[in-house]
């Protein structure tokens, strides 16, 4: 029987140059959504699926990610003496929710290579990659699900996600057949970004994966391709290529509420979004937005 997994590891190490001059000094994984870092959504998916064995691979300057999740006697000093339980026992969750660990990738090669500098601690166990600029809402969950597919098939697993044609040029794509279940196909080669007249389909990899420790012997062997990176992408296609060597890989089609904190436009609608779906700040946000679209209609 294959193992459980019971690691996630969380590539960290991007500049996050998009969202210049914010990031000059504060990691994109560090921006607010909502009131929580984007971070803390993911490593609380990761928890939530039962990976409570938590690899942050950072790059330089990202000490206050470690930060974030290490205890502050201090502060929470400060808030038992006022009384203010909820602000504390908010605070005390972000560093007791998991036993996360730290290491820096060093050179920055790309996703290939910061995934190949976890092989040290994931060792011969599947294991969990998630991204941080991907947020999947915990009410839809996906790990658990690609979790279970990489338990029953004993493959390594990609999450997908339909995306208009017109917008695959940003994802990577997949070439898939379809299996005994409509949620779950296999994928028989993977495109990085191609034209929409190029593209095998319109099913996008999104950033969730649970992979093999095989994948670590072919990102060693993978020679750094576009931008001087190593693709994780280019090893998953050799894994897609030739199922003796780990069994394949099968694609779980999310079809619930994810959130692109790449984006800046996106960032901006993740924010209002799940600040819309809150019970403490929903029912004033929700109208306060309807009046301020209206007064920009009625600008036009």
């Amino acid at each position: 029987m294959p193992s459980r997994v019971t690691k996630s590891v969380i590539p960290a190490a991007g500049l996050g140059t998009r969202f210049l001059p914010a990031t000059k000094a504060l990691p994109k994984e560090m921006l607010p959504v909502v009131d929580k870092p984007a971070i803390q959504y993911v490593v609380e998916e990761s928890v939530d699926a039962g990976l409570n064995d938590v690899l942050m691979i950072l790059g330089r300057n990202k000490n206050a990610l470690a930060n974030h999740f290490d205890r502050v006697t201090e502060l929470e000093h400060t808030l038992e003496k006022k009384g203010d339980t909820a602000k504390l026992d908010r605070v005390v969750e972000s560093s007791a929710m998991a036993d996360i660990h730290f290491l820096r990738q060093g050179d920055p090669l790309g996703l290939g290579h910061a995934v190949l500098r976890a092989k040290r601690h994931v060792g011969h166990e599947p294991f969990a990659v998630l991204l941080g600029d991907d947020l999947i809402d915990a009410r839809d969950p996906l790990l658990t699900t690609m979790i279970d597919e990489q338990e029953s098939r004993d493959a390594t697993i990609v999450a997908l996600m339909e995306v208009d044609p017109d917008s695959i040029h940003m994802y990577g794509a997949a070439a898939v057949e379809p299996t005994d279940n409509p949620d779950v196909v296999k994928i028989t080669g993977l495109v990085e970004k191609p034209a929409k007249e190029d593209a095998p389909s319109n099913l996008a990899v999104i950033g969730r994966y649970v992979l093999k420790p095989e994948v670590f012997e072919i990102l060693e062997r993978t020679a750094p391709g576009k931008g001087g990176e190593i693709q994780l992408t280019d090893a998953l296609q050799e894994l897609a290529a030739d199922d003796a060597i780990a069994g394949g890989v099968y694609g779980v089609i999310f079809r619930g509420r994810r959130y692109d904190t790449g984006d800046r436009l996106d960032y901006i609608k993740a924010i209002v979004q799940l600040a819309s779906d809150r019970e403490d700040l929903g029912p004033a946000l929700k109208p306060w937005l309807a009046s301020f679209v209206a007064s920009q209609n009625a600008d036009e």
